[in-house]
């Protein structure tokens, strides 16, 4: 792939006018970046969300699923240009397929409305994929990632259900229940989402390995929600996460391996 991260143009240089957005002085990036975040009722986190993403990033979709609270207006406010999209359906996956359905970007980056995940890493992500990965995975528990928003046992299912999939499907991943994901858009043809709750995280890490994608892991922090409280179940949620990773095991799909796709990098967290 040509797109590349490299050394920011001048801006009085006509070749770089609507061709690259500069993320510092010193760098700049091709592709355009869509950045899509699925809410429901998070008006009071959503300034903590805007306030991180880079201003070079192409758009942000937000997917709205019925608010009762001024998340809409509240995100008019901070971001003029975005683009609200109206949820039909139910849960976290029918949002996010809502959401990337509505992208224009060659990248997708997956960010939580909640104030979990903070937007200045989005540039790493970014990174890895214009460096030659198709999925740039978040990990809080790669060398250099954190939670600050795990209970003791919501920390032990997400290590046994990653050691299930790793023991399945071949994968090396070390966090495996996390919704901070980026990637390029030709991969939704490839993984072919069919899943609206919250499952849709593992579904989708579970997928990338099936269809032989290049995976690179990325260190990152989850911080505290701020506001309003979480709809996590540690074991309702785990029961169907784990009824996703049997019934992807059991499903006769073979497993098309792409012949450049490599083994784990044990110093950046690459996956495949």
């Amino acid at each position: 792939m040509s797109s590349v991260l490299r050394p920011a143009i001048s801006g009085d240089d006509p070749l770089a006018v609507g061709k690259y957005r500069p993320i510092s002085s010193h760098l700049a990036i091709a592709p355009p970046v869509s950045v899509v975040i699925p809410a429901m009722n998070e008006a009071e986190n959503l300034p903590y969300v805007f306030k991180t993403l880079p201003g070079w990033i192409h758009e942000v979709v937000l997917v709205d699923g019925n608010s009762t609270d001024d998340t809409v207006q509240v995100a008019r406010e901070l971001w003029p240009d975005v683009k609200v999209v109206e949820q039909r359906g139910k849960g976290k996956g029918d949002a996010l397929i809502t959401g990337f359905e509505a992208c224009t970007g060659d990248i997708i980056v997956m960010v939580d409305a909640d104030g979990s995940a903070d937007g200045h890493e989005i540039v790493s992500y970014v990174s890895a994929l214009v460096s030659g990965a198709d999925f740039a995975k978040g990990s809080r528990f790669a060398n250099g990632g954190g939670t600050s928003d795990m209970t003791p046992i919501r920390k032990l299912g997400n290590r046994v259900l990653c050691a299930v999939v790793n023991a399945k499907f071949g994968a090396r991943y070390t966090d495996l229940c996390y919704g901070y994901n980026a990637f390029w858009r030709h991969c939704l043809d490839e993984i072919d989402l069919d899943c609206t709750g919250f499952e849709v995280e593992t579904l989708m890490n579970i997928r990338v390995v099936k269809a032989g994608l290049k995976v690179q892991e990325i260190p990152s922090h989850e911080y505290l929600r701020i506001h309003g409280a979480s709809n996590l179940r540690a074991v309702r949620d785990g029961l169907r996460v784990l009824r996703v990773i049997l019934k992807e095991r059991s499903n006769r799909r073979a497993l098309r391996r792409r012949p450049h796709a490599s083994q784990l990098d044990s110093g950046q967290g690459e996956v495949s």
